[in-house]
């Protein structure tokens, strides 16, 4: 699995995937090539004429694209509640790729009181999951893909459970960095869960290295300002949005692929290049933590994947 890129995504005809925030970056490209390839692509959007001009696009290059847009807000549980019964009235679940993500945002708290950068990047992901979990289970081999970040690695480990909604404190880096590590531990948690089950649906991750998205929009005051000089200057090292795609691509296509698995490219630090297996901090493998945040999540989101 070494070195891959778009070209070694195999024939997705007859596949079904529902991708979150598919409608820019990395979920866009993902998207994209998959649908290219054959696939039923569902694209869950906030915004319903983004979700529509994304699907333009896709059909502009691949006019015989089959394409849905699910309108979804990770901001809100009950938005969440209502995509997942739409993908559920699809016939069959081959892959769900939890893509969507905001980074280093103000503080800002979700439609059910949570921190929003680990409401939407961990939580409303994890509901997601637990909603559509069946119609998975009912479908043979398939996947859940988690897009996590290089990022999970530069936090001390914290998860913040105990202030999830910032009122004792806010730091916007290291919010993201547990919510991206959350996307680990739950990852890891669900695959060991899955194979107790003896079931076929595997749990794998990935990152898209230092990948040129949107992602920063959400960054205000000085760092903000710091990134829109200094990211088009590191542009050349960089992946672009396609390339930043590869590891989704692998975690969702590869035939060698394997439960528990981490993706990500495989150069430069892990910021650039073709994608291949990648290992993630000793953190994201505590057995206790990652039981706590899968009893926590349950409690917060009121959903129970059953497994």
């Amino acid at each position: 699995m070494n070195n891959f890129t778009a070209a070694d995504v195999p024939n997705q005809d007859g596949k079904t995937v529902f991708i979150t925030g598919a409608n820019t970056g990395i979920g866009f490209e993902a998207a994209k090539e998959l649908a290219g390839k054959g696939a039923r692509v569902l694209l869950g959007c906030r915004n319903a004429e983004k979700g529509e001009a994304a699907i333009a696009n896709i059909l502009a290059t691949y006019p015989d694209a089959d394409t849905k847009l699910v309108m979804l807000d990770l901001s809100d549980l009950s938005s969440v509640s209502t995509a997942a019964a739409v993908v559920s009235q699809e016939p069959k679940l081959d892959v769900l790729v939890n893509n969507a993500g905001i980074m280093w945002n103000p503080k800002a708290i979700t439609q059910d009181g949570f921190e929003s950068q680990f409401g939407v990047n961990h939580l409303a992901h994890f509901a997601l999951t637990g909603h559509l979990l069946p119609k998975l289970l009912a479908t043979p081999n398939s996947r859940i893909v988690t897009v996590s970040s290089i990022g999970h690695k530069l936090g001390k480990g914290e998860l913040f459970l105990d202030d999830i909604k910032a009122e004792k404190d806010y730091h916007p880096r290291r919010r993201y960095y547990a919510s991206k590590l959350a996307n680990l531990l739950f990852t890891y948690e669900l695959d060991r869960r899955l194979r107790q089950k003896n079931v076929s649906v595997m749990a794998v991750a990935c990152h898209p290295g230092m990948a040129s998205t949107e992602l920063y929009r959400y960054v205000d005051g000085f760092i903000g300002i710091l990134l829109q000089l200094v990211v088009p200057l590191l542009k050349p090292f960089m992946n672009s949005s396609a390339q930043g795609a590869w590891p989704t691509l692998l975690a969702a296509t590869a035939k060698d692929v394997e439960g528990g698995q981490y993706f990500g490219p495989g150069r430069r630090s892990e910021g650039a290049g073709p994608a291949q297996q990648v290992d993630s901090s000793p953190a994201s493998k505590d057995l206790e933590k990652a039981k706590r945040l899968w009893d926590f999540s349950i409690e917060m989101t009121g959903v129970d994947p059953g497994v």
